[in-house]
């Protein structure tokens, strides 16, 4: 099921790029009134086919969002990461609760200090944050 969840994302992927480089495709401008309903449509769809697919469903969102709202890229992406995030915190607090992560924190003790590792990562992203802020 995961091979053709696959191969059906790459030929998507595919079938995605070929039409963009051989077309122009605009952004829709419609009115609020229409973008609200069709927004809702397309989010149950992207829904829909994220679970059946197994994926993020990022893949749909961003072009949803670049193409029905007429946002940059930038922002849509930024939506996509937002609208993960409740998924991604709760999932990290089943595993956290689960003990999942013991292992890969217990091997870090094992050969580091915390009075090392968590310096080490406060900086990591302390740097991550000011590229990302930096960045445009």
């Amino acid at each position: 099921m995961r091979s053709h969840a696959r191969s059906s994302r790459i030929l998507s992927h595919f079938s995605m790029a070929t039409v963009t480089h051989l077309t122009t495709v605009g952004m829709l401008s419609l009115p609020l009134w229409a973008q609200v309903p069709l927004g809702v449509v397309a989010g149950f769809g992207i829904g829909v086919v994220a679970a059946i697919m197994g994926v993020a469903g990022g893949e749909l969102l961003i072009p949803t969002i670049v193409l029905l709202f007429a946002a940059d890229i930038k922002t849509a992406g930024s939506l996509s990461l937002l609208v993960s995030l409740p998924t991604m915190l709760v999932a990290f607090a089943r595993y956290s609760r689960d003990g999942s992560f013991a292992v890969l924190g217990g091997l870090l003790v094992g050969v580091f200090s915390d009075l090392v590792l968590i310096p080490v990562l406060a900086v990591i992203l302390l740097v991550s944050s000011a590229k990302l802020a930096r960045h445009d």
